[in-house]
């Protein structure tokens, strides 16, 4: 799709198409840019007018994204990047501007970007970013569409519209509760693990596949006895003694230390990667280019600990 100057679109319509895509409702789109309805309407309508095509399809009262809409993305994301950075043109050159919107899974997100987030803000005087915590299978979804400008996960994703690069890694871990059986044991053979109950994080995390990739198929009978979507639910529930559970050290550092839990030696390779993902097609601000170069010098430094 392209865009001539002849075509008058404005910043405000690149604006509200940017909003309905993450939004699906003109209602919730209006809300977030704190505009009325009517004009969020108003404005789609002028664009698809200007640009002679429809973006979205009309799906009970919801605005689905189609194939023009999605040409559009890549371009209005990069449009309103670079207006922001011309707002800020003279602005201290030493400060960086803008918002950073990061996607975490759920080990990185609670156990590792809360400490890189506070370091990046103490080195680079920047505070404004957020952060949403999620499996990595719904990051991944949300940084293809535009809602996330980098994401840091687990596991590695081989969509082909995300680039992944590995930097940092994690050491995964089976855990027991204090009184099973094996929880004494110098080193525990896979063969002690057959029929085993596990405790599995849902669909899409990062530890589930792991699990399923590097233990599952080492044992030949083990039975799912729960699938929880927190990690502090299944570290309860293998300290009720309910099964295992494979997640990282880093998730289940406190839980060991206080005796809740135990780990068992087992004769895996139990290392993973961390891998930061950006969209291929995303414009890469100044502040995204900076925090990408601090993920990799953090993590080089020895976590700048």
């Amino acid at each position: 799709m392209v865009i001539t100057m002849g075509t008058n679109v404005s910043l405000k319509q690149l604006r509200v198409f940017q909003a309905i895509t993450q939004h699906s409702t003109l209602t919730e789109a209006s809300e977030a840019l704190f505009l009325s309805k009517a004009a969020v309407s108003m404005a789609l309508s002028e664009l698809e007018k200007q640009i002679g095509h429809a973006l979205f399809d009309r799906v009970n009262h919801r605005l689905i994204l189609n194939q023009e809409g999605k040409k559009l993305l890549p371009l209005a994301d990069e449009l309103l990047n670079r207006a922001n950075t011309i707002s800020h043109l003279f602005d201290d050159e030493s400060q960086l501007t803008g918002l950073l919107k990061v996607g975490a899974s759920d080990t990185i997100g609670n156990q590792v970007a809360p400490h890189l987030l506070s370091r990046f803000r103490k080195e680079l005087k920047h505070t404004s970013q957020t952060l949403f915590i999620s499996n990595s299978a719904l990051i991944c979804q949300r940084l293809i569409d535009y809602e996330l400008d980098i994401a840091l996960i687990e596991g590695k994703t081989l969509h082909p519209d995300i680039i992944s690069t590995q930097f940092s890694q994690d050491e995964m871990c089976v855990i027991c509760s204090a009184s099973d059986p094996l929880a004494n044991e110098d080193v525990v053979s896979l063969s002690s693990l057959e029929n085993s109950e596990w405790l599995l994080r849902e669909a899409g995390s990062g530890s589930r596949e792991f699990f399923l990739r590097a233990v599952a198929p080492r044992i030949e009978h083990w039975h799912e006895a729960f699938q929880l979507n927190t990690t502090e639910s299944l570290i309860n529930s293998v300290s009720a003694g309910i099964g295992y559970a494979c997640l990282s050290k880093l998730a289940a550092h406190s839980a060991i230390n206080d005796g809740r839990v135990k780990t068992l030696n087992i004769p895996l390779d139990m290392k993973r990667r961390f891998w930061l993902l950006v969209h291929k097609e995303k414009y890469q601000s100044p502040l995204m280019k900076r925090f990408i170069q601090f993920c990799f010098e953090w993590d080089q430094q020895g976590k700048k600990e």
